[in-house]
């Protein structure tokens, strides 16, 4: 009896040991998926985010601002229009001492006019040109010795004033209204340069400026006179200048 029962428990357990293990899978390993390289699908019409260390911040633009309106507008000289006169006392020894004004012109002048309209004392004046060869008066024979002996304007045509400051322009600007005020700058003639004060008086009425500049100097400071011509005339030392302008944007 006790064989057949101990035949039985080795049977039983032969037969235990030959039956395959059953594979049981975690938990775990069924909730938490595996990584992968790839990366997780995204869904259907959501944009796909870039990796983080690649991923660039966006730098905000700044759209460009608009240029301010400019206050300052630009006048230009017109010759042709304009006019640079001289005037100088002359007395004729050969005829009993007579006096007169000798008178020449030159419409051959140019510059430019910076107009500040909203602060007027901001305003300010270009290099101002005159072809001091083109003038004419009412004696050739004077035009002549005045181009190729006195004033040596065959030599040195040009005539620059250069200003260095403007004193006296009003604080607000009225339409039409004419202002008056001073430049003062450098005037060259020939190869001499000296300083000289304009007293102006100008005004601005649409788009065209107009006005008159005024002075007086020595021709001896230049080292043009007095003029002297023996037995003929004598000129006095002093010249009035007289600019007369036109200027358009």
């Amino acid at each position: 009896m006790k064989n057949q029962l101990l035949l039985w428990v080795i049977l039983l357990l032969i037969l235990t040991a030959c039956a395959p293990a059953a594979t049981t899978t975690p938990t775990a390993a069924l909730e938490t998926p595996l990584p992968t390289d790839s990366p997780a699908a995204t869904p259907t019409g959501e944009p796909t985010a870039p990796p983080a260390e690649t991923q660039q911040t966006a730098v905000p633009t700044t759209e460009p601002t608009a240029p301010q309106a400019a206050e300052t507008r630009v006048f230009k000289i017109v010759p042709g229009e304009s006019k640079v006169t001289y005037e100088v006392g002359e007395t004729f020894l050969n005829q009993n001492n007579r006096f007169s004004v000798a008178v020449g012109v030159t419409t051959e002048v140019r510059g430019e006019v910076y107009a500040n309209l909203a602060n007027p004392p901001q305003s300010s004046i270009s290099v101002i040109e005159v072809d001091i060869s083109q003038f004419e008066s009412d004696s050739s024979r004077r035009d002549g010795m005045i181009r190729n002996q006195f004033l040596e304007s065959s030599r040195y045509p040009i005539a620059r004033f250069e200003p260095l400051r403007i004193e006296g322009l009003p604080e607000a600007y009225n339409e039409a209204t004419p202002y008056a005020f001073r430049v003062i700058g450098n005037l060259t003639v020939k190869d001499v340069t000296r300083e000289v004060a304009f007293d102006i008086t100008a005004q601005l009425q649409g788009d065209t400026l107009t006005g008159q500049a005024t002075t007086t100097i020595l021709m001896s400071d230049f080292g043009v006179g007095p003029i002297s011509i023996l037995g003929v005339l004598n000129t006095e030392d002093e010249v009035k200048l007289t600019f007369d302008f036109v200027a358009r944007p």
